[in-house]
């Protein structure tokens, strides 16, 4: 006769721990016997259902789908090979295979497990490939002070701070680099008091570098003429060379692109072509109207089958190497990478005096501000060529005035 068997959720709000989330429990029931596990998720007491045992966050549900998946297949298997089952008995078997690393390295080992799985799903392993940097400079920090691991138990707000000037004089990183492996850092930890292996992290309140105003690096005319005269040799580099100048022409992100299906192309009242899509990072609509360039490079590809997508592009990594090779090929001194083709086609735009309005609204923007950058970039480039002309008519013996006179000719003679 087989067990009655059940599994419910439920979270204690009176434990709730310092960054404002509970854990959540799973009581497993069978023969009128309970026993309770803990599931190793938390979530925020007040994204809590109580009747269907979820949260409000998709990916925590998820993961309850998958802890149950486990529960279910380690008591059938216990009914099939021993017959004999108990709450008990699933709860020391969730026991023995959950494994919680108790030290900051075996920490980053099981997070570092976790990013390699979602990279096949998201297609991409960056972040999985920058984790193995974080943890290697970690272990070469615990074992600069005399140790081959560090429990969790043993972090403090001093070894964070000490961390932080480890990286900045040792390693000699730059802001942005030091603050994601301090993130790192702080992500194992609070893992930890997520397992409730420790009660709270003491590098809550650990301070960041100040984040450098962005850099948006863009293709300057000569390279754009450059890459529209090459031609690469192998098919998946010729494909990337092509998105690559479709993008700089329509400001769509590497992501977008790989989305982009014949029925984000429409066709207005004159017969001109344009795309309407919402961008997958911020769900914001953009509407570009095809430059004659682009129009003819989407054409080489589908415009017609809606079960598949224009471009056959490949993962992000993949495309990141065929970038290095093509700006190789065209002599640039300064690596490629997908986001500058999108930067290029907002500085070209503000460069020709499209309102700011209008360029948000091609590339998608969320706020105006992040517009308003690529106006600044092209001031400062402005800027930067009127020192040179300056410098030039002084190395040739002019004075002020004369200079000054001679750059009122040149602009009024435009």
């Amino acid at each position: 006769m087989r067990s009655t068997f059940s599994i419910l959720y439920y979270i204690d709000r009176r434990r709730i721990k310092t960054d404002g989330t509970t854990s959540i429990l799973c009581r497993i029931s069978i023969d009128a016997k309970s026993a309770v596990v803990n599931t190793c998720i938390s979530c925020i007491p007040e994204t809590w259902d109580a009747k269907k045992g979820e949260t409000g966050n998709t990916r925590t549900n998820r993961q309850l789908a998958e802890f149950r998946r486990q529960v279910r297949e380690l008591y059938d298997k216990q009914v099939k090979t021993q017959g004999v089952v108990s709450a008990g008995i699933i709860k020391n078997l969730l026991d023995s295979k959950v494994v919680r690393p108790t030290t900051l390295l075996s920490m980053g080992e099981l997070e570092r497990k976790r990013l390699l799985a979602h990279s096949e799903v998201v297609k991409s392993r960056s972040r999985y490939n920058a984790s193995k940097s974080y943890q290697d400079y970690l272990r070469d920090f615990i074992i600069s002070k005399g140790r081959e691991d560090w429990p969790l138990t043993d972090v403090t707000a001093g070894f964070g701070n000490e961390y932080k000037i480890y990286l900045k004089q040792r390693k000699a990183l730059g802001p942005t680099q030091t603050n994601h492996i301090l993130r790192w850092l702080n992500r194992l930890v609070y893992l930890g008091v997520d397992m409730e292996i420790i009660r709270f992290n003491p590098l809550e309140d650990m301070e960041y570098y100040k984040k450098p105003e962005p850099r948006h690096r863009y293709v300057s005319h000569d390279d754009v003429r450059k890459l529209l005269a090459l031609r690469m040799d192998s098919e998946r580099g010729e494909l990337i060379r092509r998105w690559f100048i479709f993008s700089m022409f329509t400001g769509l992100a590497y992501a977008d692109a790989m989305q982009l299906h014949p029925r984000h192309i429409g066709r207005t009242a004159d017969g001109r072509k344009y795309l309407r899509i919402s961008r997958k990072k911020t769900s914001v609509e953009a509407f570009v109207p095809l430059h004659p360039i682009a129009e003819r490079i989407l054409n080489l590809y589908n415009t017609r089958d809606d079960t598949r997508p224009v471009f056959p592009l490949p993962g992000r990594d993949q495309a990141w190497c065929h970038l290095q090779e093509i700006g190789f090929a065209i002599g640039r001194r300064e690596s490629l990478s997908p986001h500058q083709a999108r930067h290029t086609f907002g500085t070209m735009l503000v460069s020709k005096g499209i309102c700011v309005e209008s360029i948000a609204k091609m590339m998608g923007h969320s706020s105006i501000r992040s517009t308003q950058i690529y106006a600044k970039v092209t001031d400062d480039n402005i800027g930067k060529d009127m020192d040179r002309l300056m410098k030039r008519r002084k190395e040739k013996g002019l004075s002020d005035t004369d200079m000054q006179t001679r750059v009122l000719l040149e602009c009024s003679s435009l």
